[in-house]
């Protein structure tokens, strides 16, 4: 079993509160994590029907067997019986009870709010990282990082990953949206989903999202709410601030794995990434999801952004670290170009408390040089943890 970066901070925080929530999508590898963690923990998963009527039926007898605490998969099946857990917490007035899980953030989210407040500890696990990859024997190439992408059940059985993310998109549109939302046009929204990875970095616009699905400007919206939810995709926001600028105010989209987003694409073997014209799109979307894995690893909720004004001026990622940001440019060239940092420091000079600048690039060599870092993508995730120490 692959160790997990968050499981120092899980297994802290289980002995700050009675219960922890890891919420995460699909394979990402919850149920490993909390089993691996805590083994003396009773099981129970409520996908199963047998375990899920009994939970629903009758919530007390359900609990009566969990006295002395357990792991609860998949806890929004049964959303009822968070009130019950609440209920059983306050009587034993002691921490390190449950550790539940969930694979729809929203609906779950909105149920601890209103039952677990105060009582659980949130957590997020997406999959691997750049270094639990390379544990779990990916490969450094950043073209196979990308076709490939980081679910654990690809590279711990060594799967086909055009077969096996196929089946997942498959298995998520014929299971989950059916949990989630109603959708009544299966195929609009396959089609949907295509086009939204064809927009992986770009700005979210949902009347031409829609008008290319075929759908209106509302279904666009709803859709895409469903996306999020189901931990497929993900908005990164735009930067706002007192400045004398006009700031683009759409925020950009992107896919919580690479590899999804790839065979959505179209993409069925890695040697088709390298003169794909999303390459450098997909390449951006490994970069901004690994430093929001980085900051979910360590139990914080990231408030990562971009900046981009009507002028042209941008900037690809605004990390917070300190008492400033890391602004950062995202280019998947294997080659340094003295204009990337050009344009990184037009952009950053509009910007307040930049502490470090840096290109984030597909090569191989660390430079410093007068407008910035160059950070080979291989360092993003050491450089990431160097911004936590100062």
């Amino acid at each position: 079993m692959i160790p997990r970066e968050i499981t120092p901070r899980l297994t802290a925080l289980f002995k700050q509160y009675p219960f922890v929530t890891v919420t995460g999508p699909r394979q990402s590898g919850k149920t490993t994590l909390c089993r691996g963690a805590f083994p003396e923990l009773a099981y129970v998963n409520l996908e199963r029907p047998d375990q899920r009527e009994l939970a629903e039926s009758d919530p007390r007898s359900f609990l009566s067997q969990l006295e002395e605490g357990a792991i609860i998969d998949e806890v929004q099946r049964v959303p009822e019986l968070l009130s019950w857990l609440q209920a059983l917490a306050d009587e034993k007035r002691r921490n390190s009870l449950f550790v539940l899980t969930g694979s729809e953030q929203f609906q779950l989210s909105d149920s601890i709010s209103q039952s677990l407040a105060g009582r659980t500890a949130l957590l997020r696990l997406l999959p691997f990282s750049f270094s639990e990859h390379a544990l779990a024997g990916g490969g450094g190439k950043v073209d196979n990082m990308l076709f490939t992408g980081f679910y654990p059940r690809i590279h711990d059985q060594r799967l086909d990953p055009h077969q096996a993310l196929g089946d997942y998109f498959e298995t998520y549109v014929e299971r989950d949206l059916r949990q989630i939302g109603e959708i009544r046009n299966l195929g609009s929204f396959r089609r949907f989903v295509r086009l939204c990875a064809g927009r992986t970095g770009q700005l979210i616009n949902l009347s031409n999202l829609g008008a290319d699905a075929g759908v209106s400007h509302t279904t666009a919206r709803h859709w895409l709410n469903i996306l999020e939810a189901s931990y497929i995709t993900f908005q990164l926001p735009p930067y706002f601030a007192n400045i004398r600028k006009r700031l683009v105010k759409s925020p950009k989209i992107y896919f919580y794995d690479v590899g999804l987003a790839s065979h959505l694409i179209g993409i069925k073997r890695a040697g088709q990434i390298a003169t794909h014209p999303l390459r450098g799109a997909l390449f951006e979307n490994l970069v901004v999801v690994e430093a929001l894995k980085h900051g979910y690893n360590r139990g914080l909720r990231p408030e990562l952004t971009f900046y981009r004004d009507s002028s042209g001026q941008e900037c690809d990622l605004l990390y917070p670290f300190g008492n400033g940001a890391a602004a950062i440019e995202i280019k998947s060239g294997a080659t340094i170009a003295s204009d990337w940092f050009h344009s990184l420091g037009r952009a950053t000079r509009t910007l307040p408390r930049i502490l470090r600048r840096a290109i984030v690039y597909g090569g191989d060599e660390r430079q410093n040089r007068s407008g910035g870092e160059a950070i080979p993508v291989a360092e993003w995730s050491r450089f990431l943890r160097e911004l936590d120490l100062e």
